[in-house]
Parts: C-alpha cells; structure tokens; sequence
C-alpha cells in the first residue's frame, strides 16, 4: 500500500523532472556552436536538399542552431542575416551560397582596463576613405564595405587596434572590441591641436607632431619633419635649410636630435635643404623649447625627438613615391603575432636627372653668389660648372614582443651624401675640384618592460658613428687640401618609472655617453699634417617628480640631472642641471605655464666659412677641453598663457635665455674674430605669440617673434654687440582649406635682416702692413641685412587608384614671388688686394610635384 502510495505521489514528479531535464539539453545542445558547413549537412539529410558553395568561403564559421529550426526557408534567413552570405535557390532542391563581398557590420568599443565605452574612437576601413567616429555609448555600424577588409581602431591614450573585416561574421549580433591603455602616454594629455591636423601642444609645454595625422603646410606637399618645425614660433631657419634650425637665438648644434633614442651628429640631405628622416617611418615627433624632462641631457637650445611605430603591425602597410628631386619607399610587416619589421629606403634622383627643382637647389648651394668691389662695381668673371651628386637614407627597425610585459626593439639608420663639384674660371684660367662625402650610420637598441602595475624599466643602448671626407683639389691640381671629420658615440641609458597613485609619479635613471671625435687636416703646399683627437665620458644620473592633480586642474614635473663629465688627460666636471614645468588652470578656457631649466653640452661645431669647399660653409663636430672650448651652458626661464575656446587659440610667452661658454669658432663669425676663437656668452629675451583660428575645414594662424640677441665677449670691443642670429621681428601668417579630398595652403614668412659687419669706409679699410692685406672692420654686426619675405603655396589631392591603394598627388611652390632675398654678406680681399664683398640669396621660385601611393 505504501509503495504504491509513493509511485502515485513520486510519479508526476519524476515525469516533470524528466521533462526539465530533456529540456535543459536540449537547451544545451542549441547553445552550443557548430560547425556552419556540419550545419548544412545535416540540413541536406533534414530537408532533403543540397547546397553548392565553396569550402574557403565557409571555413573558420560557426553557428548556434536557431530556435525554429523546423522551417527551411527561416534556418536560410537567419544564415544569410548571420553570416552575411546570399543563398539562391535555384529549384525545389538545390540551393547556392556566396560570399557577399559587401557587409555590414557593428561593434562597440570598450576599455580594456575598465570595460568603460570608449565614445568618440575612431574606426577607419584601411584602404579605403570610409571612418567614423564611436557615439556616446561606443558604438558604430558600417554598411557595405570590403569583406577582407581590414578596421583601425584607434583613441588618444590606447594602443591603436587592427581587426579583420571577417572576425565579426564569426559570431552574431555586435561584437565588442576592447582597446589596451597606453600606459607610456599617460602623463601626455593633450591640450590643444593648431596650425594643421597633427601638430599638438602638450601640457608640459612641448610640442607633438604625429605624422599619421598630419595636414599640409604652405610649401610642403610631404611631411618633412625638419621643416614642419619651423612652422612653430620661436623656431626658425635664416638659411633656408633643416640642418641650420635656430631655436630662440639658438645655432643649430645646440639641439640635441634623437632618432629611437640614438643622438643624430648629420639631420640633412643637399647641404640642409631636406630632412634626412623619412617622415612616412616617423611615427611621433616631439620638441622641447624649455623646461626638458631630466632624462634628456645635452642640447641647451632644444630637444627634437624622433621616434618610429612602436607597435607590432596586424596587417601589411606600405607605400611609396617620387618629387622632382627622390623617391621613396616604405613598408610595415608583421611576420608572427608577436615580431615585424618596419623599414623605408630613399634616394635621390640628381646623379641622372636634372629637374627644375634640383636646378634651383643647386643655384641655392653654388650659384647664388653676386661678388661686388668696394666700389660697388661688379665682378663678372665666367664660370663653367659641373656638380654630380646623390644621396640616400635608410633606416629599418624590429619589434619583438617576449611577451605583454617585456618587449624588444631593433633600430638602424643610414644617411648618405656624396658630391662632386668641379669649378673653372675662364676668366682667370683656374680650375678647382671639390669632393664631399658624408655618412651615419647608427645602430640602437631597446628593451621595455612592465614589472607590475605600477613600476616599469626602460633599457636604451646605442652606437654611432659620423663621417664627413672633404678634398679640395686648387689651382689646376696645384694645392690640395683634404680634411675628415670623424664622430664616433657609445651610449646607455636605463630609465625607470614607479606610480604611487593615479596622480603621483617617480622617474629615476642613468645614462652613460662616450663621444670620440677626431679632426684631420692634410695640405700638400705648403706641407702640413693635423690631426687632433679627443675623448669625452659623462656619467649622469638623474631623478624627477610628477604630479598630476584630479581633473588636470595642476600639473607639476621637477627634476635634477647631475652631469659627471671627464675629458681624458684635459679635466673633469661635476654639473648639477635642475629643471622645473609647472602647467596650472587660471580660469575656464586658460591655462598658464612657467618653465625652467639648467642645461650643458660637451659637443660643437666649428665653422670653417668662405676658406674651402669653393665658399660653402662646412662644419665640422669638436669636443670640449675646458680651454679653447669650455663646456657650454645655459639656464632659461619662461612664463606663458593659453587660451582655447570654440577651436579659437591664443598663446603668448615670453622667455630669458643665457648661453655661456660659447667660442666666435662655433657661431659663424666673418669678421677679424673668425678664427680668433674668444670665449664668451650670448642672452636672448623674447616674446612668441601665435593666434589660430580653426574650422570643419579650414585653419587660419598668425605667429609673431620677438627676440633680443646680444653677445658678451670680454676681449672684444666693444664687449657686447648683436648676435649673429639676432632677428628682432619674425612674422607668419598662413591658412589651409580641405574641400572633400583636396587641400590647399598658403604662407606669408617676413622677418627683419640679421646683422653683419661692415669694412671701414675708404682706404683705411684695407691694412696694406701685412701680407696677404688685412681687412679693417668697423665695430661687430653694426649693420643689417635687408628685410626678408617669402611666399609659399601648396595643394594635395587624395584618392582611389583601388579599393585597397590611395594615392596623393601634390604640388608645392616656394618664393611665389620671386623675391630675391639676401641671406648672407660677408667680405674678402681678391687677388688684386681689393675688398669683395659676397653676397648669398635664398632660393628662388622652386616649384616640386609629388606622386604617393599607400597600402
């Protein structure tokens, strides 16, 4: 009776457990993903049917078996919708399934750290002109685009992120994509883009060029590094050249230039009218005017870093092109998940075409000489010229990621000049033969590693080597002159950094540098043989403090650089470098910033102006020996203010600068004091403002310069007088338009003349007691030179040559108006003991075109 009982209670209890649990399988089963061709399968044996399509087109999908699978036509649909294919049914029983090339596709973007929405990312389908920006929630949604295809996903502060097109018909419904912090980049908030697309102020004050993102320039049809930073305030060039950038009063071996952290001894190509780093290579550029991070020593005007994509490519990425004067390529591979190569190649065309651009830089380089007597009569002998030269630059990298933490970084760079030049005077019957060869070759390396959350060691070693051959061949093979200029450098350096907390930070570190140089000089007539060698060994360690307050309202980095500096055989240097960058909000839309630093340097450049090399200047690297050329250094202060509101931008500054331990030999002296070699200093004030207003597609600045330059050399008289690069006034003014794949831009660049030393009038301008006769000048840099003006203009258009190449076509004039300014003076007697004075001009109206491919 009980048993019975029991089966009559437990009866439909153990029927209903039946049914749950056939149901939780049978649940289970349909969640379970399968197969998309085993699908099909079992469909043809289900419904007596049978489906053409090929194995490549389905291979890798898997399906989750839809709720009603009891109706053919719905299981069709809902693969179609899933997978983006198109199935046709071309009788009662068989049916074709292709590959649509054409999809539609959604994702939403996520932090990886917080799964936050990351809204405003941007998500670019490479190789074609289709992006969009993620919305509020973090999402996008793209129609018809190339199913093999490729996406960027890329956001300020996060490894930029490459997935394939396929990877999200893998699964139904919107995929989610997570972006990884960039924990290197997190103390760079960016504060304000100007000028054009990619040009960025930071809030320590430093400027940010990403070339990935650049626009266009006046003048510029391809993104020469060089010479966009001479775009910026403060920054200028009175040469015309990238290898002469003068930063604040500055000469152009005053700035320490680092490519992957390797220091460059040669930046250009074509005596310094073309930067000799591939900016397609160039990933990120950063410049410091004053208030330096402590990890960088050296440079006291400045610092110009250049670095390469960090990141392992996910896809191939290349490209190439030509202008009037080089062509190019580069390309970014990856060979594993975790190893690719990145490398570019350019060489120029000048050995085997003549253009009218290379004319006008070879006018520039050679030609541009009007040599006029005392009198103001002109000297017209004939000159028959012939020049062969070419140069080259390659540079290469490897990435290796050991694993998240620890990462391997391999880089090299080779930049090559090579010129002949051979110069008859008819009228005098004389010949001279001029041979020039320049090399760098460097080799880096860097090893990066996150030991935990908080605390992460960046190892930098590196070698260098520079090499500049000179022969001068005068008088019909009469004399010759042969002079080397070897630079060789060996550096470590081991940064650490440890966060305390999300606003508090310390960075640590120490680098070790070893520069030998040597100087050569042989001449056959009359027979004399120099050679002068020299090592210089620095220890510094340095240690600084950042803080960044919540909401950015307070930004502080202070830190010391303790400089131990030897000089074999000659002396040895303690120098203590402090440095301070305080960035602070005023008000709403203003922000203020006060600056400082202690700088030194242990290497220069000498000068040798108008002796050889048929007048053009050449420069040779020299190292300190706290005699004829102490250690330079510098202190510099500035204070600053900057508005931004509705892309509208004002920012003034104003800044004071000492050098100290500068030599007349390393700042281009063309007077009695060339060669005397006095030691002194120089002081720049100054003030940089820059105004720019900037729109959906236009962009509009007007900069302004004002600088006060004067030496101080206690054996000259009078002790103080203008600096050489004393330019009082510097006025830009320049715009950009974009109109749908077209940009244009237009620049106006006028500053006021730099000076130069004059003769004394009359004949007491020349001294007849000594032989050869001497000049007799009138006090130092008394006069100026004529005010220059120069238009530039360019134009690039972008588009399609297929769905997965882009093209740009460009074309770019410098000196629109042909103006005719005079850059250089300077004074000489001729053989017939008379007083020349030379004069050299800018380049005249240069016009380029560019033709560029990218993949």
């Amino acid at each position: 009776m009980l048993g019975t009982h029991l089966n009559k209670r437990l009866g439909p209890v153990l029927v209903f457990l039946f049914f749950v649990l056939c149901n939780s399988n049978a649940q289970e089963k349909q969640e379970s993903p399968i197969a998309l061709i085993s699908y099909l399968k079992s469909l043809e044996t289900q419904f007596d049917v049978k489906f053409s399509y090929l194995n490549e087109d389905l291979q890798g999908l898997t399906i989750t078996i839809p709720e009603n699978s009891n109706s053919l036509e719905v299981i069709l649909h809902y693969i179609e919708n899933t997978f983006r294919v198109e199935i046709e049914k071309l009788n009662d029983r068989y049916y074709t399934l292709t590959k649509d090339n054409r999809v539609n596709i959604c994702g939403t973007v996520l932090d990886n750290f917080a799964a936050n929405t990351v809204m405003g990312a941007t998500v670019e389908v490479l190789g074609t002109d289709i992006a969009i920006i993620t919305d509020n929630n973090g999402s996008f949604a793209l129609e018809h685009i190339p199913r093999d295809a490729s996406l960027q996903v890329r956001y300020l502060g996060y490894v930029t992120k490459y997935i394939k097109v396929e990877t999200f018909l893998q699964s139904s419904g919107c995929s989610q994509i997570l972006l990884v912090p960039y924990y290197e980049q997190l103390d760079e908030v960016f504060v304000y883009e100007y000028l054009t697309s990619g040009i960025i102020k930071e809030t320590d004050a430093s400027i940010t060029l990403n070339t990935a993102e650049f626009g266009i320039l006046p003048g510029l049809i391809e993104p020469d590094i060089l010479q966009t930073l001479q775009a910026l305030p403060g920054i200028k060039s009175i040469d015309e050249t990238v290898s002469d950038i003068n930063v604040r009063g500055g000469t152009n071996d005053q700035n320490l230039m680092l490519w992957n952290g390797i220091k460059m001894y040669q930046s250009g190509h074509f005596f310094g009218l073309i930067s000799a780093f591939n900016p397609y290579q160039t990933d990120k550029v950063t410049i410091y005017k004053n208030g330096t991070p402590a990890n960088f020593g050296d440079g006291v005007s400045s610092v110009i870093q250049m670095e390469t994509g960090n990141s392992i490519p996910e896809v191939f990425k290349g490209g190439g092109g030509f202008n009037l004067i080089s062509g190019d390529v580069y390309a970014e591979v990856p060979i594993t998940n975790n190893l690719g190569i990145q490398f570019s190649a350019r060489r120029s065309a000048t050995d085997f075409l003549s253009t009218p651009t290379y004319k006008q830089f070879i006018n520039r380089a050679f030609q541009d000489s009007e040599i006029t007597l005392q009198n103001n009569s002109t000297v017209d002998d004939e000159f028959i010229r012939d020049e062969d030269f070419f140069f080259y630059d390659f540079s290469g990298k490897i990435l290796y990621d050991i694993n998240n933490d620890h990462k391997v970084r391999l880089s090299a760079i080779h930049i090559k000049n090579n010129l002949k030049f051979e110069e008859t005077n008819v009228s005098a019957d004389e010949t001279n033969i001029s041979l020039l060869k320049q090399d760098n070759i460097s080799i880096g390396g860097q090893l990066q590693s996150n030991w935990t959350d908080r605390f992460s060691t960046h190892l930098n070693l590196y070698y260098s080597t520079y090499n500049l051959d000179a022969q001068n061949v005068f008088d019909n093979q009469v004399q010759q002159l042969f002079q080397n200029n070897q630079v060789t450098e060996n550096a470590l350096k081991v940064h650490t950094n440890y966060i305390w907390n999300e606003a508090f930070s310390w960075s640590n570190g120490y680098q070790y540098i070893e520069t030998g140089i040597t100087n050569a000089t042989i001449i056959n007539e009359p027979n004399f043989n120099s050679e002068i060698k020299g090592v210089i060994r620095t220890h510094a360690p340095y240690t600084q403090f950042n803080y960044n307050a919540p909401g950015n309202k307070f930004n502080v980095k202070i830190g010391t650089r303790f400089n131990f500096v030897e000089n074999l055989n000659t002396f040895n240097k303690v120098l203590i470098e402090p440095r301070i960058n305080l960035n602070f909000k005023l008000a709403n839309y203003v922000r203020a910033e006060i600056l400082g630093e202690s700088k030194s340097q242990t290497t220069n450049q000498v000068i040798d102006l108008e002796q050889n090399f048929l007048g053009i200047e050449k420069r040779r690297w020299t190292l300190s020996n706290n005699n004829s050329l102490p250690v330079t250094t510098s202190k510099q202060v500035s204070t600053g203010i900057n508005y931004e509101k509705n892309s509208f931008y004002v920012g003034i500054e104003g800044f004071y600068k000492n050098v100290d331990g500068i030599s007349t030999r390393t700042q281009g002296f063309q007077n009695p004091y060339q060669f005397s070699g006095e030691i002194g200093s120089y002081d720049v004030k100054g003030v940089e403002l820059l105004i720019n207003k900037k729109g959906d597609n236009y962009s509009t600045w007007l900069s302004y310069a004002y600088n006060k330059n004067d030496y101080t050399f206690d054996s000259i008289v009078p002790q103080s007088f203008p600096n050489n690069l004393d330019i009082r006034h510097t006025v830009t003014f320049a715009s950009t338009y974009t109109y749908k794949n077209l940009k244009l831009s237009v620049g106006l660049n006028y500053r006021t003349g730099k000076p130069f030393t004059k003769p004394i009038e009359g004949d007491a301008g020349l001294d007849q007691d000594y032989y050869p006769p001497r000049i007799n000048f009138q006090q130092p840099n008394n006069s100026r030179l004529p005010e220059y003006f120069r238009a530039d203009a360019s134009a690039i258009y972008n588009f399609q040559l297929s769905r997965r190449i882009r093209a740009n076509t460009g074309i770019s004039i410098l000196n629109l108006t042909d103006r005719k300014n005079t850059l250089n003076k300077y004074y000489r007697v001729n053989a017939n003991d008379e007083i020349e004075a030379v004069e050299n001009f800018s380049l005249g109206i240069t016009p380029n075109v560019s033709f560029r491919v990218n993949f």
